[in-house]
């Protein structure tokens, strides 16, 4: 691992062909061209280690041998792989299992709603069911969240850089402050509560309340178990539905397969995708309380509703990681260590660095956002792919695999403590 980053020939393919919306391509500016567990490897030789897990869609790591087998299985015996909504044995068993061993283990009790294949997708129709529901139009989103690029989802989303990119206006939410956003003598919960309450606020009664227990986009901003259980009390009382955004963190990214277990909270709605599938597959699905289950048939469709395979490899990923606690304790306490390293290298360096977040999503504010920046491109060239998050891009993002060993993290915790300290030393820099 190391070395200087040279860019290859090939991504002038990318500069001449593709559109200039490209991103990470120009973050890492690599060609990989395989990958398992966490390490991915480019085309010149490098072994990179991955602490993005494609944006939280591969909490099972890249490949992972035990779901392939599942799914070269289904494959080779020619089962319905598109299938839109009917019913297929992948399904029946997908639903049946999830329903059993995730949602019955936790006094659970949903509807299963398979949307399109992205997250957006699903929170699009999750907030089209809440307005059918309630026959109201706002809803409650809160600052520095993120929901998706669609224009539904991102008029629920705080960022003013991608709002912007929209190119209209954007209506039907109004933001109010996530928990600590005005500090923490501040409770925001009291605040919207207020206005809520308020017939002379201005704020419209809310359809729906969208929330994440932990804004990973935002810049691993998390929400206390109390604030989240005061924020569903509020939908209760004003009769908006409660839906929680498990796009990100969920699906064991913070410790529990749902992040909102720690709260004990019961969301109307729940929205999930990303690693829902365990191999990176295109899968999104809402989960629906009952009574709120209020679609028509074909009212909301999509012709990528019924991705089979994805359904298999989900399944797959329930039986290896869910039937125990085993794994979700494993997570916690690997969530912990790495807390405690990221914590030793921020009071090393003072400079006002923070860590926060939660099981293995955590994040390391570097205050400054030429400092992240550097320090992720100083941990790309020694082998350590690491996002950035929050409103200036200022926090470096660490998503490993929930599976990853404890040699490939050590490793890749410490090309970060050595590109920071690369970083700080530039003369005059910061």
């Amino acid at each position: 691992m190391g070395g200087a980053v040279r860019e290859p020939r090939q991504l002038r393919v990318l500069e001449a062909l593709e559109s200039n919306v490209r991103s990470y391509s120009r973050s890492f500016p690599a060609i990989f061209s395989r990958a398992r567990g966490s390490i991915m490897l480019t085309e010149d030789g490098r072994k990179v280690i991955d602490f993005f897990s494609g944006a939280g869609a591969l909490n099972y790591g890249h490949n992972n041998h035990e779901i392939k087998a599942a799914i070269t299985e289904y494959l080779a015996s020619d089962a319905v792989v598109h299938g839109l909504d009917m019913a297929t044995p992948a399904k029946l068993e997908f639903m049946e299992t999830f329903n059993s061993v995730i949602l019955r283990e936790r006094g659970l009790q949903y509807r299963f709603q398979f949307t399109g294949p992205t997250g957006a997708n699903a929170i699009e129709a999750a907030l089209k069911l809440s307005r059918k529901v309630t026959g109201r139009q706002n809803i409650i989103s809160f600052t520095q969240g993120y929901h998706g690029m669609s224009l539904g989802a991102i008029a629920a989303s705080g960022n003013r850089f991608y709002r912007t990119g929209s190119g209209v206006s954007l209506s039907g939410a109004t933001f109010m402050p996530y928990d600590r956003y005005l500090g923490s003598a501040v409770d925001t919960a009291d605040y919207l509560r207020k206005a809520l309450l308020d017939e002379s606020s201005g704020i419209d009664l809310p359809a729906a309340i969208l929330v994440e227990t932990v804004q990973a986009e935002g810049g691993i901003n998390v929400a206390g178990r109390e604030w989240l259980q005061s924020i569903q009390a509020i939908a209760r009382s004003v009769g908006a539905l409660f839906v929680v955004d498990d796009i990100q963190v969920g699906c064991g990214r913070t410790g529990e397969f749902f992040s909102f277990e720690f709260a004990e909270l019961s969301p109307d709605i729940v929205v999930l995708s990303k690693s829902l599938s365990g191999y990176g597959l295109p899968l999104s699905m809402l989960l629906i309380k009952e009574q709120f289950d209020a679609w028509r048939p074909g009212e909301h469709t999509g012709t990528f509703r019924g991705n089979n395979l994805a359904l298999v490899s989900a399944t797959a990923a329930i039986n290896i990681y869910w039937r125990s606690r085993t794994f979700s304790q494993g997570v916690q306490r690997t969530g912990e260590d790495m807390r405690r390293r990221l914590e030793a290298i921020a009071s090393e360096h003072g400079n006002g660095f923070a860590v926060r977040g939660r099981g293995m999503a955590l994040g390391f504010d570097c205050q400054v956002a030429e400092i992240a920046e550097a320090t992720a491109l100083k941990a790309f060239e020694k082998g350590l792919i690491l996002e950035r998050c929050g409103p200036d891009d200022q926090v470096a993002k660490f998503l490993p695999a929930l599976t990853i060993d404890s040699e490939t993290l050590n490793q890749g915790l410490e090309i970060f403590g050595e590109s920071l300290v690369e970083t700080l030393k530039r003369p005059g820099s910061w």
